[in-house]
């Protein structure tokens, strides 16, 4: 039985007559799509977390915003859970259906509605795909910095839901620090617009609050996200290095020499040769662990500061640092770590990617209790992380056809998350806790923090309709799953108790 999955949150839903409720949507909506039968259902089964599968009551696909508030209207009067969904490419089973809910599926809202490269901003409805956005700002040398490594399938709305990253969030920051207005449906049908298209806005940041929310607090029908101007000048440095204690020693000199590069990646051998024998990028097979370095800006600046770069890394024990040679290069470099997870898949029949934050002073430490980890599991782990802000997304390989590795995987991913914590991290950087984290959050949280959590969520749903039993775990379940602030806050590695 999965960690993950409690099968008694259908349960304590209330009944729901699909074809008395799909009676009320035609009726009430008669313009909005929707899917019903089992064979159209079946695709929208899970997210990118594909190991846990439900099966939603019905599908709607709203081609407007009205469409959307009507839905609303229906569900909250019905009492109709709603579950909103992008892409699908969320790793946290964000998006699960449930059985006795909706599935509101905002693919068709894809429209870029205006790029003004004067004022620095494009408004774009959820279903647009992160990429695209550059694509339509690339005419006016401009683009969206936020880069997640699924850019090219993932959606803004869904990036706004887990406020997504990415390899440039080192030097661009986060969604949060790349969006200034959002338009959203709240859960009784109400359209609200939160932030403006100034630097700021009266009242509380409530656009921040709803940026990260996961769906929990209103579903996004419109964002405008800021464009930022080329930079004149980019170079990568590939540092190689035969012990991972090196590299992670590099990335804290890289960030104490006073430089902010614009990615400062990290892979180990295992995430090195996967990714090499899928995209033939160049990299150093043998090495124990590579850092990519991106220095962006103009020329001069730039130069001096590759410059600096190779010497700390150099200083760190480097055993190569190599500088690309051109724009394709460079993209070489760079798509052999953002193909990392899917490489990864070449060499396990499963992986489960996890995803927690920690202080990079840490980094070593970490790494070598993460190999510990893995010899007690059993399963192997490939690490690949944004190095520059400690956001690791450490890869555990299984065989989900071996009884019982789902749930080792599981354990082990609960475990790493727990050590994050432990050193001072977070069990999130950008992926969202969905399902997948939901225990960990009675560990990194206490039963005070959690009750003003379910607060917030009531200000917003006080009937809990959006997306039900994700992200804030009741008080109840972290005591059953024997959350740390239950036991007195110990945690589950005291030899780590200095840190």
């Amino acid at each position: 039985m999965s960690l993950l999955y409690d099968e008694r949150l259908d349960g304590a839903l209330p009944s729901v007559d699909k074809q008395q409720l799909l009676t009320a949507i035609r009726d009430e909506i008669p313009s909005l799509q929707i899917l019903h039968r089992p064979a159209e259902l079946r695709p929208y089964e899970c997210d990118g977390l594909a190991a846990y599968r439900t099966t939603p009551l019905l599908v709607a696909l709203p081609e407007n915003t009205q469409q959307v508030q009507a839905l609303m209207r229906l569900a909250s009067r019905l009492q109709v859970p709603v579950v909103a969904r992008g892409a699908g490419t969320g790793l946290s089973g964000g998006a699960l259906p449930l059985e006795k809910g909706i599935l509101l599926v905002l693919a068709r809202l894809n429209k870029i509605l205006e790029v003004n490269p004067e004022a620095g901003i494009a408004r774009v409805q959820p279903g647009v795909r992160n990429a695209a956005i550059s694509e339509a700002a690339a005419p006016h040398n401009m683009y969206y910095a936020p880069d997640p490594s699924s850019q090219i399938a993932c959606s803004i709305g869904g990036n706004v839901a887990e406020n997504a990253g990415g390899v440039h969030c080192l030097k661009y920051g986060l969604t949060v620090h790349n969006i200034m207005q959002l338009q959203i449906v709240t859960v009784d049908g109400e359209l609200l617009t939160l932030g403006s298209h100034a630097l700021d806005s009266a009242g509380f940041d409530l656009m921040a609050l709803f940026t990260g929310s996961e769906g929990m607090l209103g579903i996004v029908t419109e964002i405008t996200v800021k464009l930022l101007t080329r930079p004149q000048c980019i170079k990568v440095l590939l540092g190689s290095y035969s012990s991972v204690e090196a590299a992670a020693t590099a990335v804290a000199d890289i960030i104490a020499a006073g430089i902010v590069p614009a990615g400062l990646e990290m892979m180990d051998n295992m995430s090195i040769r996967a990714a090499e024998d899928f995209i033939q990028a160049g990299y150093p097979v043998d090495a124990a662990a590579i850092l990519l370095c991106e220095i962006d800006g103009v020329v001069s600046d730039v130069e001096d500061d590759c410059q600096l770069v190779e010497g700390v890394m150099r200083a760190a024990g480097a055993d190569d640092v190599r500088v690309a040679h051109d724009p394709q290069e460079r993209q070489r470099f760079w798509a052999g770590r953002k193909n990392a997870f899917p490489a990864v898949g070449r060499i396990s029949p499963d992986y489960y990617c996890m995803d927690g934050t920690i202080p990079r002073r840490q980094l070593s430490l970490v790494l070598t209790r993460i190999a510990e980890l893995s010899e007690e599991y059993g399963l192997r782990v490939a690490n690949v992380f944004h190095a520059g802000d400690g956001n690791m997304h450490p890869l555990i390989l299984f065989d989900a056809n071996e009884e019982g590795q789902l749930e080792q995987a599981e354990a082990l991913g609960g475990k790493i998350l727990e050590l994050c914590v432990q050193v001072g991290g977070t069990i999130t950087g950008e992926h969202g806790v969905g399902r997948e984290k939901i225990n960990q959050m009675c560990v990194q949280f206490s039963s005070d923090e959690l009750t003003y959590f379910h607060a917030v969520k009531a200000a917003f749903d006080a009937d809990g309709l959006l997306n039900p039993g994700k992200n804030i775990p009741t008080l109840n379940r972290c005591a059953e799953f024997g959350a740390m602030h239950i036991h007195r806050g110990q945690m589950p590695f005291p030899e780590l108790e200095r840190f």
